[in-house]
């Protein structure tokens, strides 16, 4: 199967909300989805309720370019608030495979429904090592009442 009709798939989670506790944490506040698509793991990625709550106001979001190939803890777009900008740091290693085209001009989507509408990335993921390093639902939640 071509990797743009696998892709159509991303319709699915623009309108479908996944469960936070189904879905692995990073340290900096992305959360990732991962699904077998056409034969691959692909990992739906965005940013957590609480990142969104800490940046409030949100002006901007930059988005990296498909096909881009993204490392594990490394800059692959930005969002921007009336209080910051925030780096957004890819939580696994693969190949940018589609992007939210809706998210530029619809941030509210990142309020509304940060784990769903709100995806950011898909990004086939060619090193599954990087998932083990992820953290479940409830040792985020752990580290988010840390951080207050």
């Amino acid at each position: 199967m071509p990797v743009v009709d696998v892709f159509n798939e991303a319709h699915l989670l623009r309108t479908q909300t996944v469960n936070p506790e189904q879905l692995l944490f990073d340290e900096t506040h992305e959360w990732v989805h991962v699904a077998e698509e056409g034969g691959a793991k692909v990992a739906t990625i965005g940013i957590s309720a609480f990142a969104v709550e800490q940046l409030t106001d949100l002006v901007y979001m930059a988005l990296p370019e498909v096909g881009r190939q993204a490392k594990v803890g490394e800059e692959f777009g930005e969002v921007e608030s009336v209080k910051a900008v925030s780096s957004l740091y890819c939580p696994v290693t693969g190949e940018v495979v589609a992007v939210n085209t809706d998210l530029p001009d619809k941030l509210e989507l990142l309020n509304e429904d940060p784990y769903g509408a709100g995806w950011i990335v898909k990004v086939k993921i060619t090193d599954e090592s990087s998932l083990s390093k992820l953290m479940d639902y409830d040792a985020y939640q752990k580290q988010c009442a840390e951080e207050g």
